[in-house]
């Protein structure tokens, strides 16, 4: 079954869009509060097809997914109650619990290790709010995290260049199915290792 192609070719359409920084900013600021698409699948063809505009293009992203992170943490201080049903019917009550653990253990260092993690950083973000976690720190964090991801996607594809796409889209739904079993085995580890 083929899943990830589509969808790659699809982000690759946007990318080329007249407005696809404004598409980028949208998808960054709705992934870190309650969208499931990562910015990345954007970010990383628009950083190759654009290598001069790359940083420009990371610090966009990175904007934006604090802002949404900011919207996700408010999210968690004001309705933790009404969305908790929804994140775990969307899957991802194991996600929740071990949000809350690793919030219980590090504290305002989760927020920076979790803009690396394959947990859904949206998880954190509402997490970071329901348990009051101070804002300030919250959102250094998640700038500090959330840029060294973006700004290290961008600047990888920026050095790939443009050629990046045609190396890479054989490869696609396998990198996609992989991304999916790591998740699924990182969430199963910590699982059976508690």
């Amino acid at each position: 079954m083929r899943v990830f192609e589509p969808l790659y070719d699809r982000v690759m359409e946007w990318s080329r869009h007249r407005y696809a920084s404004r598409y980028l900013a949208g998808l960054s600021f709705a992934e870190s509060s309650f969208f499931p698409v990562p910015p990345d699948v954007m970010l990383a063809p628009m950083a190759a097809a654009r290598p001069r505009e790359a940083l420009r293009l990371a610090g966009l992203t990175t904007l934006f997914s604090v802002l949404g992170g900011v919207l996700g943490y408010a999210i968690g201080v004001l309705a933790f109650e009404l969305v908790e049903p929804w994140i775990i019917e969307a899957g991802h009550r194991e996600n929740l619990e071990l949000a809350k653990d690793w919030f219980a253990v590090w504290g305002v260092w989760v927020v920076l290790i979790a803009g690396f993690s394959p947990i859904p950083y949206k998880l954190f973000t509402v997490t970071a709010g329901a348990l009051a976690m101070p804002l300030l720190p919250f959102v250094i964090a998640s700038a500090l995290g959330r840029g060294a991801r973006f700004f290290a996607v961008a600047l990888l594809m920026a050095w790939a260049g443009p050629q990046a796409d045609r190396h890479l889209r054989p490869y696609m739904e396998r990198l996609g199915w992989a991304s999916v079993f790591l998740l699924i085995a990182v969430i199963a580890l910590y699982t059976f290792v508690d």
